[in-house]
């Protein structure tokens, strides 16, 4: 995957975090770009105006996703996503089938972000660590250190830290 490419659907996916922010949730976002770079779907999180907590953008994407498409279809797809995938969303990746994943910021510099905000209690398990123990080889890219910034600059202001 060129570097370019996973930049620009990086942004599309902050510009979808954003549209979570406006809409009162939490400011994750994530898309699913089939092989031939077709944008999918488009998740925001939506825990907080739907009252669901497995509203996480990449778990809410992957429900729609297979009911849409085949497993083999989606292990040729990519998940786009502003923060690594939490330990919940790696395992919807997982059992959706997606066969990579490509994320902006580390889950170590989201907690920093978030503190100990209770709307964000994250766990200290990189994504890796997760698929690492499944029967699937599924390729992650991340983090992207010049998008640092830019997911940022979405969360600013939004987390309350003790």
């Amino acid at each position: 995957m060129p570097q370019q490419s996973a930049v620009y659907y990086l942004r599309q996916a902050i510009a979808v975090s954003q549209k979570a922010r406006e809409h009162g949730n939490t400011p994750f976002g994530a898309i699913l770009v089939d092989p031939e770079g077709t944008i999918l779907l488009e998740q925001e999180n939506i825990e907080i105006t739907q009252s669901n907590c497995t509203g996480h953008a990449e778990t809410t994407l992957m429900a729609a996703a297979s009911g849409r498409y085949t497993k083999s279809f989606l292990w040729q797809c990519t998940l786009y996503t502003t923060a690594e995938p939490c330990a919940m969303c790696a395992g919807a990746i997982y059992w959706g089938n997606v066969g990579n994943v490509v994320y902006g910021i580390s889950e170590k510099k989201l907690l920093t972000l978030t503190g100990d905000d209770e709307q964000n209690p994250t766990f200290n398990l990189p994504c890796r660590d997760v698929f690492s123990k499944g029967q699937k080889n599924i390729i992650v890219t991340g983090p992207f250190p010049e998008l640092e910034e830019e997911i940022i600059a979405v969360h600013e202001g939004y987390w309350q830290q003790d």
